[in-house]
């Protein structure tokens, strides 16, 4: 399904993600920025703001975004696949693949509430 808002930028030519600037619904959505530009397709629903795989990133690769790796996958990643927490970890924060997908809570601890 074609989408005309459907957007998502890859900041350097060298990153594996880009970042969608809209939510992505399943289906051709517009890639532009560091790449130049194209149609592309979703295999899933990309939240506006996360990643979006723009080449295979296999398990233990890096995943390259600013031109740098920001994270190591955790599982393979398919082009077109939204990357977050279920699929990496961050280079920058041992905690990250702890942390629930959706809400980004800390799974190593526990909230009391009085």
């Amino acid at each position: 399904m074609e989408n005309q808002k459907a957007r998502a930028f890859q900041i350097d030519a060298r990153d594996n993600v880009a970042t969608a600037l809209t939510t992505i619904p399943r289906g051709t959505y517009l890639l532009f920025g560091g790449g130049g530009e194209s149609r592309e397709t979703a295999e899933e629903e990309i939240p506006r703001g996360h990643k979006v795989a723009v080449r295979p990133v296999g398990k233990g690769e890096p995943v390259t975004k600013y031109g740098v790796p920001i994270g190591e996958a955790t599982a393979d990643i398919r082009p077109g696949q939204w990357v977050h927490l279920h699929c990496m970890k961050s280079c920058y924060d041992e905690r990250s693949s702890g942390l629930d997908i959706h809400t980004g809570a800390a799974g190593d601890i526990s909230y009391q509430t009085e």
